[in-house]
């Protein structure tokens, strides 16, 4: 009853229209196109009483005596529809049966009601379930509302929506008009009516001015289509980024095939989720703020068990880089099924923070979401950090020192072993923080790292061993492509094209974009 009272709160003045025992008799039973054509009628002049009867028939508390009259029961009760006085109800009333096409036109009813509710996101929705559903039994309903809408961006909106009923009108002027008024929308939804309407009209004229507004429809969804992908591109190249820039510093500066850095991301989308599980557990009040504690976890936990694997393992496999990969292959098997017996085989869910929810609509068919716009500002905030951290600070110095010439940085004074360590565990660490990263946008799993392992070396060795800023380049270049081209031929097909383009750039710039300079290239 409360759900029923709210509604009817949202509801102004509609067309006075006292609700008959027939009408309701009429919507609630019999066949669906004679229960549709009656709901129709009620809608285009609904008052109160209508409206809540409809709203009874969608929360399925509407029984009939077949041929005499209909109730509405809610609480064990039964009401009269048309005067809403408390009636005792029949034993031989029957539950009133409703398909899901009389289903989606109840729907349909209600958001065409709603639109003279007060709250401007109610009236918003209302449109939105309209678009590609409006008819001409609606149009006076929905010319009604579009006349006192006050909103300028609903009233345009709603706008679009008329003339999507228009084009179900007798008259070849008023459908003409229509046809034009839609060349102006950008929704998905309108393409489908303009095509519906283009198969079923008769007037050559009108179909000739129908088809021209659904090229230009067409034309503003390739857009959106465009920028959608180049959104995905560049989020995909966020991520890839993200994975890249610990590689960036294992193999790239160090030398080192690092087969388990797929894993290490693992760990670091894990840590990420028992700081969810803790935080839901003692701290529910400020769940929302899990992932900031998650980010140092992941990337901590990355980093301890690569300086571990550095001093257990890798640090006397310096050199040997057949060695390294085959150990570090064997390292990954190990983690995986570590991961597999303390959190079992089955994927885990890490929820999103009610602030990375939702999105921003740019256009009709262009949403962004908001956690990819998240984790590719993070991307590059690791990024910006991770290069201040290189170039400007004293680990920063001794790793490069040593990269470029160990037996010198050890005269110098440098402990080569101990900035191994370092320089591998921040590799690795930043591994982690790919993992937390990627842990807000899909399941986390035991497999995780094995998607973008071979994804990320071909960043590194494309942009050019050792350079970040060519890794930027490539990650990004590699994600909009890759995207663009699915739109094209497919993901498979896409990740085959990416290839051999990375083959045949490879053949003819071994060195990547970015060459190495100085003596560091000469060894």
């Amino acid at each position: 009853m409360i759900k029923l009272l709210v509604f009817l709160a949202v509801l102004v003045a509609a067309p006075v229209h006292a609700l008959t025992a027939e009408e309701a008799l009429a919507m609630a039973a019999g066949e669906s196109d004679a229960r549709i054509e009656a709901l129709n009628k009620a809608v285009a002049a609904a008052d109160e009483r209508t409206a809540a009867f409809i709203q009874a028939m969608a929360d399925d508390a509407v029984r009939v005596v077949p041929g005499k009259q209909a109730f509405i029961v809610r609480d064990d009760k039964g009401f009269d529809p048309v005067t809403g006085a408390e009636m005792p109800v029949p034993e031989d009333a029957e539950d009133v049966v409703t398909n899901n096409r009389m289903r989606g036109e109840i729907d349909t009813a209600l958001a065409a009601l709603k639109l003279f509710a007060r709250d401007d996101k109610v009236r918003a929705a209302a449109i939105k379930t309209l678009q590609g559903e409006a008819d001409a039994s609606r149009l006076p309903l929905i010319e009604k509302a579009w006349a006192a809408e006050a909103n300028p961006a609903l009233k345009a909106q709603l706008g679009i929506v008329r003339a999507a009923a228009l084009l179900g009108s007798d008259d070849k002027a008023k459908r003409m008009e229509a046809a034009r008024l839609l060349a102006g929308s950008g929704d998905p939804s309108t393409k489908t009516v303009l095509l519906e309407r283009i198969r079923s009209e008769p007037d050559s004229e009108v179909k000739s001015v129908l088809e021209a507004s659904l090229v230009t429809v067409e034309a503003k969804l390739a857009w959106g289509d465009r920028l959608g992908a180049m959104f995905s591109g560049i989020s995909l190249g966020s991520i890839l980024l993200l994975v890249a820039l610990g590689l960036a510093i294992t193999y790239g500066l160090m030398g080192v095939i690092n087969m388990a850095h797929g894993e290490l991301m693992m760990i670091g989308a894990y840590a990420t989720y028992v700081v969810q599980g803790l935080f839901q557990k003692y701290l529910p009040g400020a769940f929302d703020w899990y992932l900031v504690a998650a980010v140092p976890v992941a990337f901590m936990a990355s980093a301890l068990m690569g300086a571990l694997l550095e001093r257990s393992v890798i640090r006397f496999l310096y050199g040997r880089p057949l060695e390294t990969l085959l150990a570090t292959w064997g390292i990954s098997l190990m983690l995986m099924q570590l991961v597999r017996t303390v959190f079992g085989a089955q994927n885990v869910g890490v929820e999103n923070p009610s602030w990375m929810s939702g999105g921003v609509a740019v256009m009709a068919n262009l949403q962004l979401p908001w956690n990819r716009i998240i984790i590719i500002g993070f991307a590059f905030a690791v990024l910006l950090g991770m290069a201040w951290l290189i170039s400007r600070t004293r680990l920063g110095l001794f790793v490069r020192g040593v990269t470029q010439n160990r037996p010198i940085a050890s005269c110098m004074g440098v402990n080569t072993a101990r900035i191994d360590t370092y320089a591998f565990a921040l590799g690795s660490g930043i591994a982690g923080l790919a993992g937390c990263a990627l842990s807000q946008i899909g399941n986390v799993g035991p497999d995780l790292g094995q998607g973008y392992i071979v994804d990320a070396f071909m960043v590194v060795v494309l942009g050019g061993v050792g350079q970040l800023a060519g890794t930027v380049y490539a990650a990004l270049g590699l994600g909009v492509l890759n995207k663009f081209l699915e739109g094209w031929a497919g993901a498979v097909l896409a990740k085959i094209a990416v290839l051999v383009f990375i083959i045949i750039f490879i053949q003819k710039r071994p060195q990547g974009i970015f060459a190495m300079k100085g003596r560091s290239a000469e060894a």
